[in-house]
């Protein structure tokens, strides 16, 4: 389990296991049931979670009673309220388990206190968070660039596995489309 973990730190900076034995001691291993809430809106000391398997997904609620996906969190990737983190103050999103799922979690304080011990996690977690944002970046470019059925075609051909074993609402929710409408385009899709 931890081997993940370590490996993919790894893909960024050089750790030993040696290191790695005393950087684990910062985080906690936590699992979560389907449709567990992993992180409540307003929760005071949101954490920072590594997904080793399952899936979460990281939402709001718009004042009409719309919940609308902000990001999933995918196996050996990373997911949190960074600005509730950065600014120490309550979480505004939901994070929710979509399948059973085990992670890796950090506190702020732990974080800093592991960044302080080991300089090269500053690295690491720089490196994360650009390839996150990058991401981020690429995915309100199709939003505000493609058609809405362009932006799911194009979703589905990147991510064909995620896309069938996902709920389609969390999908539509994410991809800024109605569940029906994601419905109507896979029908159109099958026929």
């Amino acid at each position: 389990m931890t081997k993940d973990l370590f490996q993919h730190i790894n893909q960024f900076v050089k750790v030993e296991e040696e290191e790695f034995i005393e950087m684990i001691s910062y985080f906690e291993h936590e699992v979560f049931r389907k449709k567990d809430l992993v992180m409540q809106l307003g929760e005071h000391h949101p954490k920072e979670y590594f997904v080793v398997a399952g899936c979460l997904h990281m939402y709001f609620i718009d004042p009409q009673g719309i919940e609308h996906t902000v990001q999933f969190g995918l196996p050996k990737w990373w997911i949190a309220d960074y600005l509730a983190l950065q600014r120490k103050q309550p979480a505004e999103f939901y994070i929710q388990a979509v399948e059973n799922t085990q992670l890796y979690s950090i506190t702020a304080t732990k974080r800093e206190k592991l960044l302080a011990a080991f300089p090269k996690m500053e690295s690491y977690f720089r490196t994360v968070y650009q390839i996150a944002y990058g991401a981020f970046q690429t995915r309100m470019k199709y939003i505000l660039s493609y058609s809405k059925e362009d932006i799911y075609l194009q979703f589905k051909d990147a991510f064909p596995d995620f896309v069938n074993s996902v709920p389609q609402y969390l999908i539509a929710s994410y991809l800024g489309l109605s569940a029906e409408y994601v419905s109507k385009l896979r029908r159109k899709i099958t026929s």
